[in-house]
């Protein structure tokens, strides 16, 4: 089938981001796949810029045409673009994916109104975490009434399925949109099968260990991410394994740190129980992570959640309301609070009952990527499944 993306954000390529491994896995399972985005991208220094004129329209390495238009703003928060309809409609899809639902919604919805035999889908990342936690229950009430809520509505009609990709996020698109709630499916986010099945590899996890002084008998946690000012929980890891006094508990942090945590997060980094690792490109993530015995993620939920699932990595996360669907029967401990001791406390037991961790692990091998594998995702997304 020809399945054309509109993303209204910027494309980046290489990146191991939704839309990434989405269109990746769609082409790898024999489609015909394009994706409509802006003309800002990323530089090897991970600057956003203009790009230039030979990939205004080409193929990506993973066999995707990308086609980049210019936007009607001035900067590259303004998402909507010249000429979209007749672009779409050059491209001929038997499939339109639309991510994102409040953008562009007039040249959509006018392309689809004109052509009813094109299936069309909707995906989401907004939830109150992330769109809604900034503002006030005021302002929620009147964006659910308001001009957002009325631009995604229009899709409604046209639109075969709304996905999620959190519990939360299904339920932002009904309450929030309005997007009635037998349009409403969960979409995970995942594990890019081919990079899962790279780092799986014994030699792989071997040079990690080795790079960073960590024995084969070691228990070594690991954590990633952005370290802001909203996952401030992970200084707290870092004091947790230091207290753990067990030279045998090893810590890998990796990810870029903000200023304000700059002192405090630097006074906890030892070099040897607690080590700071930097930036991980993304593909290299997994690497990292199939080398640890366990995942911490003590704060908001990450993509990486998903990603370490489908690595068959036992973790302990954070509760969060929606997002406790990375747990497949036993891999996952979900921490409560925002406790060095609660933290401590649950790594300890791991390292002190290797019957239960092996029970985690166990689960974590067998189910993880029979959920979070792009390669059924991407199945999924079209309803192949």
């Amino acid at each position: 089938m020809k399945v054309v993306h509109v993303q209204s954000g910027g494309f980046y390529d290489g990146w191991t981001y939704q839309e990434n491994l989405l269109t990746k896995w769609q082409h790898k399972n024999g489609h015909d796949v394009t994706v409509i985005t802006t003309r800002w991208s990323v530089n090897t220094e991970g600057k956003v810029i203009l790009v230039n004129k030979d990939k205004y329209d080409y193929v990506n390495n993973d066999g995707v045409r990308i086609i980049r238009l210019p936007l009607t703003g001035t900067d590259r928060d303004s998402f909507s673009y010249d000429d979209l309809y007749r672009t779409i409609d050059s491209c001929e899809p038997e499939v339109l994916f639309i991510h994102g639902v409040t953008h562009n919604t007039a040249a959509i919805t006018h392309y689809l109104s004109l052509h009813r035999n094109v299936t069309a889908y909707a995906d989401s990342h907004s939830d109150f975490s992330n769109s809604g936690r900034k503002y006030s229950l005021k302002f929620q009430i009147k964006r659910i009434t308001g001009w957002s809520s009325r631009k995604s509505r229009q899709l409604i009609p046209f639109v075969k399925k709304f996905y999620g990709v959190l519990p939360a996020r299904v339920d932002y698109l009904q309450y929030v949109y309005g997007i009635p709630a037998n349009k409403c499916e969960l979409l995970v986010m995942g594990a890019d099968d081919d990079l899962v099945d790279e780092a799986r590899t014994p030699a792989v996890s071997k040079n990690i260990r080795e790079k960073y002084s960590i024995a084969p008998n070691d228990f070594l946690v690991i954590t990633g991410g952005k370290i802001d000012l909203a996952k401030t929980q992970v200084l707290m890891l870092m004091q947790a394994v230091s207290n753990l006094n067990n030279e045998h508990v090893k810590l890998l942090v990796f990810g870029p740190v903000v200023d304000e945590l700059q002192e405090r997060f630097n006074a906890l980094v030892d070099g040897k129980t607690v080590q700071y690792v930097g930036y991980v490109d993304g593909r290299e993530t997994y690497k990292y992570f199939a080398a640890s015995n366990l995942a911490v993620f003590p704060g908001r939920h990450s993509v990486f959640w998903e990603q370490v699932a489908g690595l068959g990595i036992p973790m302990l996360c954070k509760k969060w309301d929606g997002t406790t669907h990375v747990d497949l029967g036993g891999n996952v401990r979900f921490l409560r609070h925002d406790s060095i001791k609660e933290i401590q406390s649950a790594i300890a037991n791991l390292v002190r009952n290797p019957k239960e961790y092996e029970f985690m692990k166990s689960v974590a091998l067998s189910e993880g990527m029979k959920v979070f594998s792009y390669r059924n995702i991407a199945k999924q997304s079209l309803e192949e499944v």
